[in-house]
């Protein structure tokens, strides 16, 4: 089984979020955390963009990971310029990640009504840059920025961005809804056509990556959609943190891939720590917990109806989804007008009351 890498982005995406904010000392906090639970890649920030982006890079620099590795973000080269002289790349470089993921543009309309560029030059930007960092030694991801939004208004403009990026040296290709419009019949198409292009070019070494935004409440949907699809990169926020409507939340989507689609991406032992994990970034974060949250919410497996209490004394299955230990929750059971018997046999049971 081809296993399924976890990138997380909360220290950069999720930072974009409305009230989100980490000190580069909470950066670190989180990343050490985030390490611990499995994660394969963590995105620290944008070297360059600001100070603390930067200074998060100089206190991670000399530690240790057990599972992840620490990627630095930034743009391609701008128009006009060499890599040599590219502020951002030498940024990207100074940081001492091994790991760069660099965007660019996929989309026409972004090239030429936004950047005020041609397509020539934004193919010439992403092969270039793509090339410059991997002559540096860097594992060197592609994040193509507007990628399916791009690709239903030119797809073979699209494509060509792609093959810039993998003539430059990348093998990894992280294809972005950075609109969060798409909808997961779109997504599921798209990837399907992206991932056979390469296949009958003979690039079957090429690997995909999904990167997604909630704007139309379908980010987890359509990430775990382009893994179906042929995607072995998911890349998201805890809880979802993220500009606008935020990013795919990692703490839904993990638990989908390794216990619905039985895919190879983080043990059991530490999949009972999402919980935890989704808990400390919301304390850190200093926003309250959203108790609704798949998985992880305290009402995730909470039963307040009598029938349905009723049901789960007699075999949890019944409206459970899974066992809630698997992501280290746990089952409740409320009372309220709405209870029955149940419930309250339930509730003593569970305090230790003998009802006689």
């Amino acid at each position: 089984m081809t296993k399924t890498r976890l990138y997380d982005t909360t220290l950069r995406d999720g930072m974009q979020g409305e009230n989100i904010f980490f000190s580069p000392e909470d950066k670190l906090k989180i990343a050490k955390k985030l390490d611990d639970a499995g994660i394969h890649y963590i995105e620290g920030g944008w070297p360059g963009s600001n100070p603390g982006a930067q200074h998060f890079f100089e206190l991670v620099r000399d530690i240790k990971f057990k599972n992840a590795k620490i990627a630095a973000f930034g743009s391609t080269r701008r128009q006009g310029k060499s890599c040599e002289q590219d502020a951002n790349l030498l940024a990207l470089i100074d940081s001492g990640a091994p790991v760069v993921t660099i965007f660019g543009k996929s989309w026409d309309l972004h090239v030429e009504s936004i950047m005020d560029n041609t397509r020539e030059e934004n193919l010439a930007m992403i092969q270039e840059s793509v090339a410059h960092l991997m002559a540096k030694d860097r594992e060197v991801l592609y994040d193509a920025e507007h990628f399916y939004d791009g690709y239903k208004a030119n797809g073979p403009y699209a494509l060509k961005t792609l093959e810039a990026a993998v003539e430059g040296g990348t093998r990894c290709l992280v294809l972005c809804d950075t609109n969060g419009g798409s909808l997961p019949c779109e997504i599921d198409t798209i990837t399907r056509e992206v991932v056979a292009h390469f296949k009958t070019q003979g690039r079957s070494d090429i690997t995909f990556g999904i990167h997604t935004h909630n704007d139309c409440a379908m980010a987890v949907a359509n990430t775990v959609t382009a893994v179906h699809a042929g995607a072995t990169m998911v890349q998201g926020t805890i809880n979802g943190y993220g500009e606008r409507c935020g990013n795919a939340d990692l703490t839904a989507v993990i638990p989908i891939l390794a216990l619905k689609m039985k895919q190879d991406c983080i043990t059991d032992e530490n999949l009972k720590k999402i919980l935890n994990l989704s808990r400390f970034v919301s304390e850190t974060a200093n926003v309250p917990p959203v108790n609704s949250r798949p998985f992880v919410g305290k009402s995730a497996f909470a039963h307040k109806g009598g029938v349905h209490v009723s049901a789960v004394m007699k075999n949890p299955r019944a409206y459970e989804h899974i066992f809630p230990s698997l992501v280290g929750n746990e089952r409740r059971v409320l009372v309220s007008e709405q209870s029955g018997k149940s419930n309250i046999t339930y509730k003593a049971k569970e305090l230790g009351v003998d009802l006689g």
